[in-house]
């Protein structure tokens, strides 16, 4: 949606220029915009002084109004409602020379810390807690613009969110995204209705396809992302190849619609800046815009939930440190010759970071670094009871001692940190201790480590491994293991939706799946219809 926003509002100043300054005030007058507050950090330019640019894109679940409430449903019996989740979250990152993008997408169930927050708008305020990344949008889009850097590292610099109305608005602008799913699907939430095949959607049948979650794939939020970046990037192969630009009277739709349907940052707050950003966007081309899906594991304390997964932080760390994820052509990216190859520790005995707790050990002589570094790690969401103390006796070296059988969570730890598989050690006793050397007297990751972490303050780093920019100077990380199980493909790559072969939904009281809800409502029109 970003990229089709950003393009035909370049294309716009060009095909307008005559038409008369009330125009460019028109759509000036639709954006709405809100300020970030320097809440997503701060990007470092490469060595030719060029910056990345991150962009989160969110899709709210609000029905803030009644169009919203038509379409979202839900209103019944609470009638227009206040508040909204980031039901999506996708993290844009264009890279500083322009040359590839990556489009990686954040499960709405993902379980996260929320840091202390207050969105200026409502007054409405957080002291900051653990639960669901998506609520983080209740105190306004800075806070969940602040969650998404804490928990990635990454620098946000940015922000769109899209409502309802918004997807129905954008879709029927472009005259509709041709999809494919890879059999009948019947979501009865989403209320998607498809037979096997390529079908072309507008409008309300464009926001059913991506709001199914039960339709696809495992039938959670795993399987929308997926099915997200088909729509996407369907999209963006139409709007490239339709000559959409060179059609005056379409071009004024699409910016209307899009200037009418975004809620943007104050750095995007109107046509000028939007256009900017779009003449960057467009450089990129759309065989290296690869788009991924953030890896995870279930959540020990939930089942209906997840949290971040072996791999996910090289993935976050190629983001952060401008590593494209496809090759020079395109054709054969890391994403394609990696996507079923897993990470040296993404094994099946990795634990999950909620279920680890460290004793951390300052051996420096600044004062708080065991805090700084706890509160790093139960950000990052390991188990509330990491504690804190004083080393027995100075320390040169970090090190981090593991238990007999703990040394899958010993490496989840120090793959957090970004520290050297040399500095752990088997001891003798239980549990985990981490002792903080004077080889690491700032920041919260290790110094020339590859970890993506952020300080607890939600800041990027300020030492060694903790430069997030274009120009850091922290080692590569490794892009193959970054797309493994990211269900990584590049925006050109065509592919059906698979619809999911569970009982993911329910039709008259009886469980079924997607294809056998389809084949018991003959009756019901399809959303293409």
């Amino acid at each position: 949606m970003l990229k089709i926003a950003a393009l035909c509002l370049s294309a716009l100043i060009v095909v307008t220029a005559g038409v008369g300054w009330w125009f460019y005030e028109h759509l000036n007058g639709n954006i709405n915009s809100v300020s970030l507050d320097g809440k997503g950090g701060a990007e470092t330019a490469d060595a030719f002084g060029r910056t990345p640019i991150n962009i989160l894109v969110m899709g709210s679940d609000g029905r803030t109004n009644a169009a919203d409430c038509s379409l979202g449903g839900g209103c019944g019996r609470t009638g227009v409602q206040t508040g909204s989740n980031a039901d999506v979250e996708m993290v844009v990152h264009i890279a500083a020379d322009r040359s590839n993008a990556t489009v990686m997408s954040i499960p709405r169930d993902t379980m996260t810390q929320v840091p202390a927050c207050t969105d200026k708008a409502t007054g409405r305020s957080t002291p900051g807690y653990y639960g669901q990344i998506n609520s983080a949008l209740q105190y306004g889009p800075a806070c969940q613009v602040a969650t998404v850097h804490q928990l990635t590292g990454i620098p946000i610099d940015h922000f769109v969110k899209m409502d309802f109305s918004g997807v129905v608005k954008m879709s029927d602008a472009v005259g509709g995204v041709p999809v494919c799913v890879s059999d009948d699907v019947y979501d009865t939430y989403s209320h998607l209705k498809l037979s096997k095949g390529t079908h072309t959607l507008k409008g309300v049948a464009a926001l059913e396809f991506v709001r199914s979650r039960h339709g696809f794939g495992d039938g959670s939020d795993l399987g929308r992302t997926v099915s997200q970046h088909i729509f996407l990037s369907a999209m963006i192969r139409k709007f490239k190849s339709a000559g959409t630009l060179t059609d005056p009277s379409a071009v004024y739709g699409l910016a209307d619609a899009a200037t009418k349907a975004l809620t943007v940052d104050d750095g995007l707050g109107s046509v000028k800046k939007l256009v900017s950003l779009a003449a960057q966007v467009n450089k990129v081309p759309t065989q290296r815009m690869t788009f991924t899906t953030m890896q995870t594991a279930p959540d020990p304390n939930n089942t209906e939930r997840v949290v971040v997964g072996p791999g996910a932080r090289t993935l976050f760390a190629t983001i952060a440190h401008d590593q494209s994820l496809t090759t020079g052509d395109g054709e054969k990216s890391a994403a394609a010759s990696a996507t079923a190859k897993p990470t040296p520790t993404a094994t099946a005995s990795a634990v999950p970071a909620s279920r680890i707790t460290v004793t951390v050990e300052n051996g420096t002589a600044v004062t708080g670094r065991a805090a700084a570094v706890a509160t790093a790690l139960t950000d990052q969401g390991f188990g509330s009871g990491t504690t804190t103390a004083n080393a027995p006796s100075p320390a040169a070296t970090t090190t981090l001692t593991y238990g007999t059988g703990q040394k899958a969570e010993a490496q989840t730890v120090a793959d957090a940190l970004g520290l050297p598989a040399s500095q752990l050690r088997q001891g003798s006793g239980t549990g985990l201790t981490l002792v903080i050397g004077r080889d690491w007297t700032s920041g919260t990751s290790y110094p020339g480590g590859a970890s993506a972490s952020s300080s607890p303050d939600g800041s990027s780093g300020d030492q060694g491994g903790d430069s997030q920019g274009g120009g850091s100077s922290s080692a590569p990380a490794d892009t193959e293991a970054a797309v493994s199980n990211a269900h990584a493909q590049t925006a050109l790559t065509k592919t059906c939706a698979k619809v999911s072969p569970y009982k993911t939904v329910s039709l008259n009281g009886v469980s079924m799946t997607p294809s056998q809800a389809y084949a018991a409502a003959r009756d019901k029109p399809d959303s293409d219809r």
